[in-house]
């Protein structure tokens, strides 16, 4: 039976959403560590298969733990439909070559995830598929870039890892003027602080590992839009080419959204402290956090973003041997390129998660060698900033 959904808020989906119980009536959904399933007889089987009748095949179609978390997803999200993957590229990666063909046009955000602009500016040139990029904040450039027709645009607001804001409903606007799908990795802000698809995106894709698994434990990653998009173009894709997501780490998904609106709002409120510490100390040249009214698109980010997410970066003074000599000064706040943890982690982009695309591009984004990215967690808000000051201190 499943648990009523319609009107609750957030907080009671995260928990109730898309609940489906078996006869046993279990209090904790259930757990299905089965590649595959029975048929009562041949000719349901072959029902099956032909589609004509609905009953679960092999877990890299479909699976009821895997399906329940999609359910409450989109609950979650607004969206009519949703699909998962075994990890956030695999969902971005889905999500734009289930959709491309050659000879088509993206135009991409040019602030993305290392690993998504290596999709943008290297593979998909190999299949034919040209590629631009702009400056995500600049609507000019996007007026200009998609004056022309595209299939699709990839973007993230707020970006990896210098926070930058885009304006979704004006390049929504624009997007679908030139005959494009919106995907929006909406990473950083959560289905809790943002609802692309309110503000005209088709598809909005997570990296689950993140702030919905939120405690270091597994890979996941979701892809969200309207049901016939998802079931014609992305299903299929996925079905055929394999990249399922396991029902345990479902059902730890699952579990990791009970807590998401408690963790979320924790996380955003330890973070503001951080960042206006971060602010008051002469070592750091900037800090960029959303939600302070320093950052270059505050009114922007908290007209699109109901609070500032848990994510701030900021630049030590003195490049690259400043901000080494910080983090490894750092006892409670660990080093590490995750996110969304309850543990603080703290990363160096320009070595790390954005290494690869290069110096003169990491220029272009101002992903300098002294920018550090800081994921606050759980912790006290206090003993967090008592490590950085001491960091500080012994750099």
């Amino acid at each position: 039976m499943t648990a009523p959904t319609t009107s609750y808020r957030p907080a009671t989906l995260l928990v109730h959403g898309g609940t489906e119980r078996t006869p046993h009536g279990e209090t904790s959904e259930a757990l299905f560590l089965t590649s595959g399933f029975v048929y009562d007889s041949a000719e349901q089987a072959e029902a099956t298969f032909a589609g004509t009748e609905q009953h679960y095949q092999y877990s890299r179609f479909g699976n009821p733990t895997v399906t329940m978390l999609e359910q409450r997803l989109a609950l979650l999200e607004g969206a009519e439909a949703c699909r998962m993957t075994a990890s956030g590229m695999a969902a971005v990666h889905a999500a734009m070559l289930s959709h491309l063909r050659s000879g088509d046009r993206v135009v991409a955000a040019r602030a993305l995830f290392g690993s998504c602009h290596w999709i943008v500016s290297t593979l998909l040139p190999r299949y034919g598929i040209t590629t631009e990029f702009v400056d995500g904040g600049d609507l000019g450039q996007w007026r200009t870039a998609l004056a022309r027709p595209a299939q699709m645009v990839l973007l993230e607001t707020p970006s990896n890892p210098m926070l930058e804001v885009i304006d979704l409903q004006a390049v929504c606007a624009l997007a679908h003027d030139a005959g494009a799908l919106v995907v929006v990795d909406n990473v950083f802000a959560t289905p809790l602080l943002q609802q692309p698809l309110r503000y005209g995106a088709d598809i909005v894709v997570y990296s689950c590992t993140k702030h919905i698994d939120g405690q270091g434990r597994v890979l996941g990653g979701a892809v969200l839009g309207r049901r016939a998009w998802i079931d014609t173009t992305l299903q299929p894709f996925i079905r055929n080419t394999g990249p399922a997501l396991s029902p345990f780490n479902a059902w730890l998904l699952l579990k990791g959204m009970e807590t998401l609106a408690l963790r979320v709002a924790a996380g955003c409120r330890n973070a503001a402290r951080v960042a206006d510490f971060l602010a008051t100390q002469r070592q750091i040249e900037r800090v960029w956090y959303p939600a302070r009214s320093d950052h270059p698109q505050h009114a922007l980010a908290m007209a699109q973003m109901s609070d500032g997410g848990t994510l701030v970066s900021f630049a030590a003074a003195g490049g690259k041997p400043a901000a080494f000599r910080l983090m490894n000064a750092l006892r409670l706040i660990r080093v590490s390129n995750n996110l969304g943890d309850t543990k603080s982690l703290i990363t160096h982009p320009a070595t790390t998660t954005h290494m690869r695309i290069g110096g003169a591009e990491r220029a272009r984004l101002g992903i300098g060698d002294g920018v550090i990215r800081l994921s606050v967690g759980l912790e006290d808000a206090d003993d967090l900033i008592a490590d950085l000051a001491a960091a500080l201190a012994a750099a």
